[in-house]
Order: C-alpha cells, then structure tokens, then sequence
C-alpha cells in the first residue's frame, strides 16, 4: 500500500487576470484547498461529489462533477504534474512541454538519463463531453495529459499546478419539480442549448454586454419519479405529483441578479414546472441547502443497501447530444420491464446519468448484473463511453472490451509496461494483470 496523506501543504499561490494558480501537494483535501481559496476570492472549478478526496486523486481520475457542465473536468486545469515513477525517479510536466509526435509515439527523458519511448493506443475516444474509459489519446496529445485519468496505473502523483478563476460573485439556484417527464426533458434541451449560446456569445470578440444576460447553467442534474421517492423520506415537502427535477445553478452578478432569475422563472413556467412548489435560493445559506438535497440520494441508497446487504449495480455512461433521449429510453423500457427497483440521476447537462439497479436479493442481482451489460453494449452501439467520471479500476475491467477491442486493451498494456515495467502500480486496475505478462 501506498499513502499520500502527508504530502498536505499548499505551497504556493499566484494571481493573474484571469484568476491565478496555485502548487499544491497530492495529498490535500480538496474541501481544504476549495476553503483556502475561497478565502481568496479564487475558485478552483472541479467540484466531484465527495470533497473529502485528495486533489492527487482527482487528477488520477480526471475527476468531474455538477460544475462540469460549464466548466470541464479536471484536465482542463492541470498545468504541471510532479509524478513518481515506479523506479523511484521523478519527473515534473509542464503543459506544452512535451507532445506526441505524427505516429502517436512518445519520448520522455527522465533525471537520470534514461529515456521512456512508447507508442499511444490507436483508438478514438468516444465524442462526448465526459470520459474516463482507459488512456487518453489524441494527435500530437501533451504527454500530460496521458497521467491525467490514468487511474495511477503510470505513476504516482505527488504534486499539481492548477488553474483557477476568479470566485463568482452572486449564484442563483433552484430544484425545479415537473409533473411530466416529457416537460421536464424540454426544459432541460433548452436550458443547455441557451446555456451553450450564451457561452459562444461570451466568446466572441463582437459580444454586448447585454446580449451575455442570458441562461448559462454552471450545473444541471436530474432526478427521475424514484429518486424523488427515496428523497421524500427526508424532505416530506417535495411534491407528491412530481414526476422528477432539475437542480440548476448559475452565477450571476449583483446587477444582474434579478433579471437572470427572470429568465429562468419564464422558460420554467413555458415549460409547464412546478413553480410554484419548487425552491429557489440566492443566497449562501439557503443554496447549501439545496447541495445538500442533491447529495442527499446516494446516502439514503447506500443505506438502503446496506440493509438488503447487496451492492448497487451503477451506470456511469455518457452519450453524444444526439442519441441521449434514445439511452433514456432504453433504460426506462427496459427496466420497466422488470420487477427491479432503480433510480436515475445525475449529470443529465451533460448527457450523464447514473442508473442505480437496487437489488433486493442475489436472484435481482444477477438480473442487474445482465441488464448492466445490455445498457453497456447499447451506448458503446450509440457512440456513448462506458465511463463518464468514475473510471475503469477494476470492477469494470471487463467491460471496456465491449468499448475498444483486445487488440486496444492489449496496446494500452504495452504503453503501462513502458513506465512500469514490474507492473507494481495500481495492479488489476484497467485491464487484467496477465495482459502484462
């Protein structure tokens, strides 16, 4: 075993016009690194759910979360890596510094001299907004980005350089109920597709100030009729009628505060919510609340588990903007079918949501583990990935076959053995140990 928790310092802080950077160690907490920086008015964007994480794991995992949707996930943040290898040397990465050449070979010289040549895997990731399935690739990739989601299966990474923007100023919030799934879905077409202009608009060199006061979501999540009825426990308040919800937040400033709210209220009420049964938030306090009620699901499930002592059979897929309503409609139809009880949730701005297969005894959990498979092989047939955030690690090992073929696993391998030649780092995780041998 292999502990980072001492490596815990913040070392540095600088501050630029867009924001700033800050060096920090792997082993921060990352609700220490988010307190600190809120403290300097300074935001680090990657938000994953469970902020007791250290900030070395998120970027092994490439780690995302509600903000993703306007902000990207972790990747887009890390500018240096400071990683171990398994040998024991060190090597420091800046972005820019280092690429794959035209054949999708990389070269690296470590300290001692001694150079790491290997060639990237030859497949194309998946088109979508989210994925953590295997290796990054792509033409002429910074050799960064390659450690970056590798789920610590290259090296070990024992301190970062990220990015940071400036801290919003005002957040508007709300979880919007809807007595149609039908509504709800249109709602959420139209808030991500104004959320994108909005965001084009901003871009560009030609833009208005007034032309920029528009919907631009930093988050948008879902929660389907069995959420809300695991929720209900703990919050008797949600509607009975509702047929599911969005949570949605934006950032917004003092001046244009109200006028944003406006514009959700009106797309909210064109598209026939619950408004007037639904909770809005503006300020810290009362949106804390509403983080928590998002947060709340997975630990009644867990402990719902926990008394059926089984384990939940989890999606984590993503699919392009054009084939997401028919992945919903798979999903539902199929589970419908079934006695299973689930819930549905998740990134649904991005097209991620996560199905939870609740299994009641071990006869539902084989049925589960068969339908998990089915859902696989369909976003792999609809352009989708595996995995959107939570990665392969080993439990889902056997599963990115269905998405790149052996022949790619075997590639990967061979790109692990090129910096981990024992294969002593992150063991069984990606692809099984004998693909090593």
């Amino acid at each position: 075993m292999l502990a980072t928790d001492r490596l815990n310092k913040v070392k540095s802080l600088v501050r630029d016009d867009r924001g700033g950077s800050a060096v920090a160690e792997a082993g921060v907490r990352l609700v220490d690194f988010q307190g600190f920086l809120d403290t300097e008015d300074l935001l680090y964007p990657p938000d994953p759910t469970e902020h007791t994480c250290f900030l070395g794991g998120t970027v092994a995992t490439n780690a995302s979360g509600a903000r993703t949707f306007k902000y990207g996930p972790t990747r887009k943040y890390v500018q240096r890596l400071k990683i171990a290898l398994a040998g024991g040397e060190l090597v420091d990465l800046r972005r820019g510094d280092h690429r794959a050449d035209e054949s999708g070979m990389i070269r690296l010289t470590l300290p001692s001299g001694r150079v790491i040549e290997a060639r990237l895997p030859q497949y194309c990731m998946p088109q979508v907004r989210k994925n953590a399935s295997g290796y990054y690739v792509a033409p002429r990739m910074d050799v960064l980005d390659l450690f970056i989601g590798s789920e610590g299966t290259l090296g070990v990474i024992v301190e970062v350089e990220v990015g940071l923007i400036a801290k919003p100023k005002e957040l508007i919030s709300g979880i919007v109920f809807f007595a149609s799934e039908e509504k709800l879905l249109s709602f959420v077409r139209e808030a991500r597709e104004r959320s994108l202009r909005s965001r084009e608009r901003a871009a560009s060199p030609n833009r208005h100030d007034s032309e920029d006061l528009d919907i631009d979501a930093r988050a948008l999540e879902y929660f389907d009729d069995e959420s809300l009825r695991f929720l209900r426990q703990k919050y008797p308040a949600v509607p009975a009628n509702a047929a599911g919800a969005i949570f949605f937040e934006q950032e917004a400033q003092a001046d244009s505060e109200d006028l944003l709210m406006a514009r959700w209220l009106w797309l909210l009420e064109n598209t026939e919510a619950l408004v007037d049964d639904s909770w809005f938030a503006a300020n810290e306090p009362d949106q804390a609340k509403l983080r928590e009620f998002r947060h709340q699901l997975p630990v009644l499930m867990n402990e719902w588990f926990a008394g059926h002592r089984q384990r939940k059979v989890s999606t984590d897929m993503a699919l392009p903007d054009q084939n997401f309503a028919e992945m919903m409609r798979f999903y539902k139809r199929t589970l419908s079918a079934t006695e299973l009880r689930y819930t549905i949730f998740g990134h649904i701005g991005d097209n991620h949501v996560h199905v939870n297969i609740l299994p009641r005894d071990d006869q539902e959990a084989r049925e589960a583990r068969d339908i998990y498979l089915a859902f696989i092989r369909q976003a792999v047939a609809l352009g989708g990935t595996i995995s959107a955030e939570h990665g392969i690690g080993k439990l889902k090992r056997e599963y990115l076959r269905e998405l790149y073929g052996e022949e790619h696993l075997r590639a990967m391998a061979s790109l692990k053995h090129a910096f981990d030649p024992a294969g002593i780092l992150g063991r069984g995780n990606i692809f099984p140990e004998d693909y090593l041998s």
